[in-house]
């Protein structure tokens, strides 16, 4: 699984917004969707490197892309 390390919740969803990516719901997790993939961030700081690895992949990213967005 790809490691992205340190990442703070809401910089994962500025980069996701980036990328096309709109907010569905939020509470405890962040639900994101850009109409045909969905992924959910959990609010924590820093986001664990596995978990955000695997949000990356579940949005289609490498781990350098979302690198690259962030």
């Amino acid at each position: 699984m790809p490691r992205l390390p340190g990442v703070n919740h809401l910089d994962a969803v500025r980069a996701l917004e980036k990328a096309g990516f709109r907010v569905v719901r939020q509470g405890r997790h962040i639900i994101m969707s850009n109409g045909e993939r969905k992924v959910v961030i959990p609010r924590h700081n820093p986001v664990n490197a596995i978990t955000m690895g695997g949000i990356a992949r579940d949005a289609g990213f490498t781990p350098d892309e979302f690198r690259a967005l962030l």
